[in-house]
Formats: structure tokens, sequence, C-alpha cells
């Protein structure tokens, strides 16, 4: 196969999978009007699932840009 057909496959599996993980995760708007709220995310009260979906999407977004400049790299020269 193509390399930069094998690149913009896993470029469009990242993009998805960090939309995915943006529109499942939990808003943060029930604790806006209150102190304790941000508060109690900041000192780490997050349940386990999402504390887990917050880091693989953190993970997936680093590796979308990382494949944004590989992928500008290769389909530039």
């Amino acid at each position: 196969m193509n390399t930069d057909l094998i690149l913009k496959l896993v470029h469009g599996l990242l993009a998805l999978a960090v939309i995915a993980g943006v529109l499942l995760q939990p808003g943060k708007s029930a604790g806006l009007g209150s102190i304790a709220g941000g508060a109690e995310t900041f000192f780490g009260k997050q349940k386990g699932m999402e504390q887990k979906l917050a880091r693989l999407t953190s993970v997936a977004a680093i590796l979308f840009m990382i494949s944004s400049v590989v992928l500008a790299f290769f389909v530039g020269r």
C-alpha cells in the first residue's frame, strides 16, 4: 500500500477517536457556580472511567497532532 494512504487512514481514525472522546466526556458546567465543584475536579475526585476517558482523549489528541505534522511533511515533499 501507499505510505500516504496509510498515514491518511491513521489520521482519519485518530480524528474520529478525538471526536468520540470529547463527545463521551461529561460536561463540566455543573460545578461552575460553586467553589467546591472546581476544587473537587482539581484535587482529583473524578470517577475512574471519566479519568481513563480523559487520558485516552489526551493521548489521541497528541497522536493526532503528531500525525498532522508527519502527514504535512510527507504530502509536502
